[in-house]
């Protein structure tokens, strides 16, 4: 630039220049004007864009190299071997001042010649390519995103070899999938099958397009933005895996089932892991290794996913171990619930008090019992008017060590269970429910005996009989409330629970039992009057027993 500047400040101006330069080759000396002062005119006036400065010099390089080459052919009989020397080296003096130029202009942009003249139209915003099929694709090209690709040392044509500055085909294609396929298969140009082969990601890929479903390099790279792959060019490990797995991804198994692998990267941001790293779960997964791994099946899959879950969880593991589930599915059935199944993957999120989507999760196995548990008192109350202090599956199934509700052992703790809502003043004094239904239960028959059969089976391993505990009375997952139902009803309801271990109970057989009430005043007069005499007479009468015995043993010792 200082150079051009010198020559105008020294010289006759810019024509002067124009002619000296000009007047050193004979042949198409006009053209050689023209060229020079498109040039300078370019340079001169500043607000000129940089791809006519580019368009000059490659045609004045083109122009002056023909001529020298000329001359020195025409000229070599004519001069001795040192004058034609120097002769060459006077002719190479404009060459080498257009190489200077040009060598600039490269150095500012970072790009080729050519590149920049593609991005005369192309690095304009809104120019787009359309299909058959009316798709369309951003045309577009960002030249600070390629200046710092990987392939901003090649030209336009080296990718697009059907293009040059004189030559523009238009090209028709039905869609926007049949251009990226063509188009993608120019990589394989430079990068062979068996490089690409090397990493097992791509071997896979191959096998899926062998098979005839076509996986484009641009799906996982991008066009004119690649970047070198390797975790060093990525903020975090995450954007590095998220370059593939945040497009559509999938895995094909075995049995021909289809897992989608890509992630929506706001739901890992919502999740209670959004702090951990890929590798920290994916465990042997790095921007170096990427083991292929073959399933046969997706449930396969989610069971060897879910043991991973065990490395920071450990606790919760072992507990899962003593569960029903466990069980369930070391008998072979693999349909038995995992961590995943129950908290997910990339979207685990805290329960919170959103207790509703607790149960919603156990609907999905058990979506009968599920049904039933929403026409109850309890779900009922939690669907329809979202009441939280209800309870829902885990309040009686417990979370991780899930125990079978068929043995003894679980029967016998249903009391405990219900009383642990139910003998809640808090919690029962919001609804005018008794707080006593725990004590009454275990004063009346059926939980005294109770209590007698656990302390038979605990110290004399004898196999005990199972008795009557809420649930037998009450239901399980159909509870219905008792209020604003008729008398007659509830006591032929009463009569089926009790025929169930007494066969031969009548109609009346319910009226011996007092339910959970204490009898008073307004609830059983009757029994209330008569345990206030029992509690007044029973006192006189050993009162009275005992002072009978005490003048017994006086009058025996005075007489004697």
């Amino acid at each position: 630039m200082r150079d051009i500047k010198f020559l105008l400040k020294k010289s006759a101006g810019r024509d002067t220049i124009v002619r000296r330069y000009s007047s050193r080759y004979r042949r198409d000396s006009s053209e050689m004007q023209t060229l020079l002062k498109n040039l300078l005119n370019a340079w001169i006036a500043k607000s000129c864009q940089l791809s006519a400065i580019t368009n000059a010099v490659i045609s004045m390089k083109t122009l002056i190299i023909k001529s020298l080459l000329t001359s020195l052919c025409q000229r070599e009989e004519r001069f001795p071997s040192i004058k034609r020397g120097l002769r060459g080296v006077f002719l190479l003096l404009p060459l080498f001042f257009v190489l200077l130029v040009n060598s600039g202009i490269a150095k500012e942009t970072g790009l080729s010649e050519e590149s920049q003249g593609c991005l005369g139209c192309h690095g304009k915003k809104g120019i787009t390519a359309s299909f058959e099929n009316n798709e369309f694709v951003e045309a577009y090209v960002d030249a600070e995103k390629f200046k710092a690709s990987i392939h901003n040392s090649l030209t336009c044509s080296d990718c697009h070899i059907d293009f040059s500055a004189d030559k523009h085909p238009e090209r028709r294609f039905r869609s926007k999938e049949q251009y990226t396929i063509q188009l993608s298969r120019v990589c394989r140009r430079c990068h062979t099958q068996e490089q690409i082969k090397a990493k097992s990601i791509h071997a896979r890929l191959f096998s899926e397009e062998e098979e005839g479903r076509s996986h484009p390099c641009t799906n996982c790279h991008g066009s004119h933005s690649i970047i070198r792959v390797g975790k060093r060019m990525f903020k975090n490990e995450e954007q590095y895996c998220l370059k593939c797995h945040g497009n559509g991804v999938e895995m094909e198994f075995k049995n021909g089932e289809i897992l989608s692998l890509g992630i929506d990267i706001s739901l890992l941001n919502d999740s209670v892991h959004n702090k951990l790293s890929c590798s920290d779960c994916h465990f042997g997964f790095s921007s170096e290794e990427h083991p292929q791994r073959n399933f046969r099946s997706r449930r396969e899959y989610t069971l060897a996913s879910s043991e991973n879950c065990r490395r920071c969880h450990f606790d919760k593991y072992t507990k899962t171990l003593e569960s029903i589930h466990f069980s369930v599915l070391s008998q072979g059935n693999l349909r038995a619930p995992v961590c995943i199944d129950c908290h997910g993957s990339h979207s685990i999120s805290h329960f919170g008090k959103e207790r509703i989507s607790i149960a919603r999760r156990c609907q999905r196995c058990h979506s009968e019992v599920y049904n039933v548990y929403t026409k109850s008192v309890h779900g009922n109350a939690l669907i329809n008017e979202s009441n939280q202090d209800v309870p829902i599956c885990i309040d009686c199934h417990r979370v991780h060590d899930i125990q079978n509700p068929l043995t003894l052992e679980y029967h016998e703790r249903i009391p405990e269970m219900c009383g642990n809502c139910h003998a809640d003043k808090a919690i029962m004094g919001k609804y005018g429910l008794s707080t006593d239904v725990v004590k009454t239960y275990l004063t009346d028959f059926h939980g005294v005996t109770l209590s007698f059969y656990k302390m038979q089976r605990e110290t004399l391993t004898k196999p005990a009989r199972p008795i009557a505990v809420c649930t037998d009375c009450h239901g399980t997952h159909n509870i219905t409330s008792t209020r604003g139902t008729s008398a007659a009803i509830l006591k032929a309801n009463m009569v089926k629970r009790c025929r169930q271990c007494h066969k031969d109970a009548t109609k009346n057989f319910p009226d011996a039992w007092l339910s959970h009430y204490e009898p008073s005043l307004k609830k059983a007069q009757l029994v209330f009057v008569i345990n206030r005499a029992y509690d007044i007479l029973m006192p006189v009468m050993v009162i009275g027993l005992l002072l009978q015995i005490i003048l017994h043993i006086w009058r025996y010792a005075i007489n004697r």
